[in-house]
């Protein structure tokens, strides 16, 4: 049997890149898939042509910024299909600039599409689940986030995505803490393939080979990561952050406790300088933010 038979997903900004990606590879493993992104003939296509090599999709292009909206999303799959097991949020949008050079705007864009969007979807199927566990239903659902090295590691001229890309990661740890008691799973993922976010913003590192050697940037790459992840195989693996690109996976060792000077009373201002000094001496130096 198939990994997703009788599993039903959300997959939002599926019109092309990684979300077509997913999109395909999820109806290949028997899941019916509710193609979401707001250029509505993007989505169209997407589902015609999971349905075209016979599995089952529905397109939409409501608004995942908004809760009202959102159930429209929600609404949809659930009309179609009966019940959401499995939500990927995919969705995003770049407006790069150095951080001083960034508007209100590109700050706010960047904030709504990915942290807004990350949140009403997940709210509103996470209450759902919720209500279902409570009622005694079994539940084995799935939330697979969408972070980025940008946010786990920075990036230069990203400061805005950054910012929302580390909070997604946040979000994870704590939506995994707090669901993890009504059947609920939450993950992110950190991806890196050629869509066209990542054309736009550096074409030639992520330009397919001419010579047919392995495409690494291809997003068909990350998708089994995505399917197996929004599996029911996936119930035992639940708050963490995956980098996947490539045939490379690999597992985000995230923000810890680490090198500790305790004194075991107050420092005294001039004290504060060994003191760290000594703490920077003896931790491994962390990753450069991208571009630094």
């Amino acid at each position: 049997m198939a990994t997703c038979t009788d599993r039903t997903v959300i997959i939002t900004g599926a019109g092309g890149g990684l979300g077509r990606a997913y999109a395909l590879a999820f109806a290949a493993e028997g899941a019916k898939v509710l193609v979401n992104d707001i250029r509505a003939e993007a989505a169209e296509a997407v589902a015609d042509e999971i349905r075209a090599q016979g599995g089952q999709a529905i397109a939409n292009s409501d608004d995942i910024t908004t809760l009202a909206t959102a159930q429209r999303i929600v609404d949809a799959a659930l009309a179609a299909f009966g019940e959401v097991h499995v939500l990927i949020n995919n969705a995003g949008v770049l407006r790069d600039r150095m951080f001083i050079s960034l508007s209100e705007e590109d700050w706010d864009m960047v904030m709504r599409v990915h942290l807004k969007g990350h949140y009403c979807l997940a709210n509103i199927l996470g209450r759902r689940w919720r209500d279902q566990a409570k009622a005694g239903q079994p539940v084995d659902a799935r939330i697979i986030n969408t972070s980025s090295g940008a946010g786990l590691q920075g990036s230069v001229g990203q400061s805005n995505y950054s910012a929302a890309k580390g909070g997604i990661a946040a979000l994870t740890l704590v939506q995994a803490a707090e669901l993890a008691r009504y059947g609920v799973t939450a993950n992110a993922l950190a991806p890196a393939a050629r869509t066209s976010m990542t054309e736009s913003a550096m074409p030639e590192v992520v330009k397919k080979p001419e010579d047919g050697s392995f495409d690494a940037w291809a997003a068909e790459n990350v998708a089994p990561l995505v399917v197996w992840l929004g599996s029911t195989q996936s119930a035992h693996v639940t708050g963490q952050v995956f980098e996947s690109q490539g045939g490379r996976i690999s597992l985000g060792d995230g923000w810890r406790t680490g090198v500790t000077r305790d004194k075991g009373a107050l420092w005294k201002v001039e004290e504060i300088g060994a003191a760290v000094d000594a703490i920077l001496a003896e931790a491994p130096r962390p990753q450069r933010v991208w571009g630094s």
